[in-house]
């Protein structure tokens, strides 16, 4: 039966050519605009840790002096060195990770490689299994090295093709600040979108190319380029940051069980009230303790902007809808005649609506193929924008389905109203005219 109505509606779509392209036009539009926008924000609300981000955890704690101070404002984002020490040595968590960023000069050994400079980040060892980043070649350094203050350095697959044309480079040297660091770990490909440890890079910028000790980085004096946040006496200089009242430091958690959050909130506050006994908080004890997907919400990383255009373009398939269901209503009534001749044949009125809703579906179909074509031309237009998360714009196999879905679905949606009006016509009023 199905192929006998996809003939009749073959036929009927074929009779009013400028009618079907209108529908077909709608529809087009519609899903085009509102698939293109709904991708981005699918893109850009991603999980970066699918199935772990429920267990890793940003700690705040504030540490700043009473300047500003409101009951029950938000805590510093970041936290100092003392206390992203402090917090390192308790050990209270599965895995831990102190981290910053920045900007580092390489001179290679090859004779046609100009210096340059790479994004850094400077971290403690956890930092590689809590978030199971992939090696290539190698593996990552251990506590130890980080006690030891270990010249070693993990590097990106990108920068072991440009300097080592993608060859094992474990154990050779790598030229940064004028040291020579001793490479033991080569990346897979990896790129968390968001960049969600450090947000004040660029939420959705490269991934860093040059991975090394955060206590070397201090004694190589490598520069951190992140966000720092001072009070007191103004920002010192980036060698005596250490002492410092500023907070400039990414300090995460791996919490396995809900049990352990709660654990560890509670040892945030009592660590506060005790810093505050010592002298060095001021505000009363204020900590969060937000999982890696209710980090970036609070930091908005899905820019405003974008959810505004998807609301938008989800309005306009909504007034291409209300079109299509007028342009539906027009073709099906003229069609009366056929249809009561059918009816007074024989035919259920049920039959009449289905074979209607397989021709709008019809409809649904080809206007998700104009859909997916113009889809795809905006995110190649959105990948000329000079946003950071540009680059990202593709349509994956699940936005393909649902293109089509999205396509059909509302297509028939919208042919429900104009088919049930078509298939109420009475019989005898079509065969007398």
């Amino acid at each position: 039966m199905l192929a006998y109505y996809l003939g009749l509606a073959l036929r009927s779509l074929k009779r009013n050519p400028v009618l079907t392209g209108l529908m077909v036009l709608a529809i087009a539009l519609g899903i085009g605009a509102s698939m293109t926008t709904l991708t981005v924000l699918y893109v850009l609300s991603g999980d970066p840790l699918p199935g772990r981000s429920a267990d890793i955890y940003y700690p705040q704690i504030d540490p700043r002096d009473m300047n500003g101070y409101q009951p029950g404002g938000e805590p510093a984002d970041q936290v100092t060195w003392i206390d992203g020490m402090n917090l390192l040595r308790a050990h209270r968590a599965d895995r831990q990770a102190l981290m910053t960023g920045g900007s580092v000069p390489i001179q290679p050994t090859q004779a046609n490689l100009d210096a340059f400079y790479a994004d850094a980040r400077y971290t403690t060892a956890d930092f590689f299994p809590m978030f199971e980043v992939p090696f290539e070649y190698g593996t990552a350094w251990t506590a130890a090295d980080d006690e030891h203050r270990a010249r070693v350095a993990v590097i990106s697959r990108k920068l072991n093709d440009k300097l080592f044309g993608g060859q094992d480079s474990v154990g050779r040297t790598i030229n940064i600040n004028d040291a020579d660091l001793r490479i033991i770990g080569v990346l897979d490909a990896w790129r968390p979108d968001p960049h969600f440890y450090d947000l004040y890079q660029g939420t959705y910028g490269e991934q860093e190319d040059v991975f090394v000790p955060l206590s070397t980085s201090r004694d190589l004096k490598l520069a951190h380029n992140g966000s720092t946040d001072c009070w007191g006496n103004g920002a010192p200089s980036q060698d005596k940051l250490e002492q410092a009242p500023c907070t400039w430091l990414q300090f995460w958690v791996q919490l396995d069980t809900p049990a352990q959050a709660t654990a560890y909130k509670a040892f945030l506050v009592h660590y506060s009230q005790e810093q505050k006994t010592l002298g060095r908080f001021q505000r009363p004890p204020n900590v969060r303790l937000r999982d890696v997907m209710q980090w970036l919400d609070f930091r908005k990383a899905v820019p405003d902007d974008v959810r505004l255009q998807t609301w938008l373009a989800f309005g306009f398939l909504l007034v291409c809808l209300v079109n299509t269901v007028g342009l539906m209503l027009a073709k099906f009534l003229r069609r009366s005649g056929e249809i009561g001749v059918r009816r007074a044949l024989g035919a259920a009125r049920r039959a009449v609506f289905e074979q209607l809703l397989v021709e709008a579906g019809l409809v649904g179909v080809a206007g998700g193929v104009g859909g997916l074509l113009l889809a795809q031309l905006g995110l190649w237009l959105v990948r000329r924008q000079p946003a950071d998360y540009a680059k990202l714009a593709y349509l994956d196999p699940v936005m393909l389905l649902v293109t089509f879905a999205l396509a059909i679905g509302a297509t028939l949606v919208a042919g429900l109203l104009p088919a049930w009006r078509a298939c109420r016509v009475t019989p005898a009023l079509q065969l007398k005219s």
